[in-house]
């Protein structure tokens, strides 16, 4: 049971942090794509909301071979979404809205465009050939290991001109840098302090495990969990040697010394939830690496709240002395929530992310039940699904429903992603106007949690249940008490919490129910979660 002081929380460990997909937040200029200055107009709505801080998706300069994951300039806008003059006002207007501003970070690789990799590839002498992996090919010609793309295939391309392999752990247009190369480390670094002088309050790093490689470049072993057909083609191997080398931690502390030169900054990584969980919160260091190694548990368990309890119990012994967590629900790369597990469970699924003790992420559409949108063959924009049929991500990615406007209020022309057909009654203007809807169980659980120190700063502790599918748990600052209980089945509950004694149910996720109940018999319709009040 930690209890952490209030007065010396960040502002990131207070704070609810939302994602922004910006292809598909809100398009101002009638070209079909999302912008920045149709996220500075929904600057309001965030702030009603209660989120604290917005984290972008990639928009620096890209060929777009991977949606902005292929970077050809770390220091620029790419002109579809706007430039450096809208990226400015739309930082001016969310400070001033007490909003922060994350931006996503690439640092494994850039695009085959960026001017580092076309001068790294144009000669074997270029100052710049080892920014990137080069290396010979076999002696029969093929590549220099067995390594695989994440997007299937080998994970080394041949180009004739130099006579040489480069490394790629994605698609071939996302050559991976060499970060073995101090020149590449110092350049990236002056990137972080770019964007940290403009004002930037942090980043999220995409794949951070991955920055360094086997300097042997070791053949990896065959998976022998591999289930072909099912598993992405990637994962036929054991990456021993392709990421999670022991250096890239050093490279993550260099990361953070940069952020501690500004003041109130965050870190947040992207680390693979297939790694132990003492592997996993290793990326927080001694305090001196990450604030926020993602984490993930929580979108590949059982929905089942025996599941969920047990990972968060073992997720709270296992964070170091002093480590903040984290929990996610959704994001651009995994099915949508209430695809997931039905709408209904996603009401109890707010419930969950906004009162567990960490700080909540919650990606753009969840807060009006958004599922996943069926993408038909000629539709398909993601790489990942042209290459791996069924392991697309475009479903989870489509525009976000405004209003019942053509197109969702999305934009004024045809966007890049069709919306879902269920747009004219699932959108933001129809459940603004509905006290019991997604959005209001949202937006109350947000401010809730922001007025509660108990919910924001306070500790953790999970009780014991009389219902065999309840998760049931107490979140207390000094004598501030608030008691969580989540129904995660079809069917009634009545629970027995004694030594409790009375409550007051303050919020309920049918956003129907405020009174004072004993707890030795607590009532519980299907799918439903409370918070209470203990007196």
């Amino acid at each position: 049971m930690r209890d952490h002081s209030q007065d010396q929380a960040k502002w990131w460990q207070q704070g609810v942090i939302y994602q922004i997909y910006p292809r598909s937040f809100v398009d101002s200029n009638g070209d079909g794509v999302g912008d920045l200055p149709g996220i500075t107009g929904q600057l309001d709505y965030l702030r009603w909301l209660g989120v604290d801080a917005i984290w972008l998706s990639p928009i620096y300069p890209s060929p777009m071979a991977d949606f902005g994951y292929d970077v050809a300039n770390y220091t620029d806008i790419d002109p579809l979404f706007g430039n450096l003059d809208d990226f400015d006002e739309l930082l001016v207007r969310a400070h001033g809205y007490g909003l922060r501003v994350i931006l996503d970070f690439v640092p494994n690789h850039t695009s085959d465009q960026h001017p580092w990799f076309t001068q790294s590839r144009s000669s074997r002498a270029n100052p710049r050939r080892d920014w990137y992996i080069w290396r010979d090919a076999k002696p029969d010609g093929s590549p220099p290991n067995n390594w695989l793309s994440d997007f299937g295939g080998s994970a080394w391309t041949w180009d004739e001109r130099t006579g040489q392999y480069y490394l790629h752990s994605f698609l071939p247009e996302q050559p991976d840098l060499n970060w073995r190369n101090p020149h590449v480390r110092a350049a990236m670094l002056d990137v972080l302090r770019f964007w940290l002088g403009r004002g930037v309050d942090g980043f999220r790093v995409d794949v951070i495990g991955f920055l360094l490689k086997d300097d042997q470049f070791r053949d990896e072993p065959p998976n022998p969990n591999y289930v072909a057909g099912k598993d992405s083609p990637g994962d036929a191997l054991l990456r021993l040697y392709s990421r999670h080398q022991p250096g890239v931690h050093e490279i993550i502390r260099s990361f953070r010394r940069v952020l501690d030169e500004y003041e109130g900054r965050v870190s947040i990584g992207e680390i693979s939830s297939r790694l132990s969980l003492s592997a996993q919160t290793a990326f927080y260091g001694d305090g001196d690496e990450l604030h926020l190694p993602f984490n993930f548990g929580l979108i590949h368990l059982p929905w089942q709240a025996a599941a969920i309890s047990r990972f968060v119990d073992v997720y709270e012994v296992a964070l170091p002395t002093r480590a903040w967590p984290n929990y996610v629900l959704g994001n651009h790369d995994q099915p949508r929530l209430a695809s997931r597990v039905g709408i209904a469970q996603a009401r109890v699924g707010a419930m969950l992310l906004l009162t567990l003790r960490g700080t909540p992420f919650v990606y753009y559409g969840d807060e009006i039940g958004m599922h996943d949108v069926e993408i038909l063959p000629d539709q398909v924009k993601d790489p990942f699904e042209k290459r791996i049929p069924g392991k697309g991500r475009d479903p989870q990615r489509t525009p976000m429903q405004w209003s019942a406007e053509p197109h969702a209020g999305f934009s004024i022309a045809e966007p890049w992603l069709p919306v879902a057909p269920d747009y004219p009654t699932v959108n933001v203007a129809a459940q603004r106007d509905n006290s019991t809807s997604m959005l209001h169980l949202y937006q109350r659980l947000m401010q809730y949690r922001k007025m509660t120190p108990a919910l924001n700063v306070g500790s953790y502790r999970s009780l014991m249940s009389t219902a065999d599918d309840c998760f049931v748990y107490l979140r207390q600052f000094g004598g501030q008490r608030r008691l969580i209980v989540l129904n995660f089945s079809a069917a009634e509950q009545t629970l027995t919490l004694s030594g409790l004694g009375e409550g007051r149910i303050v919020i309920s996720t049918y956003l129907d129910r405020e009174e004072t109940t004993n707890l030795t018999s607590l009532y519980l319709r299907s799918y439903e979660g409370c918070i209470i009040e203990l007196v």
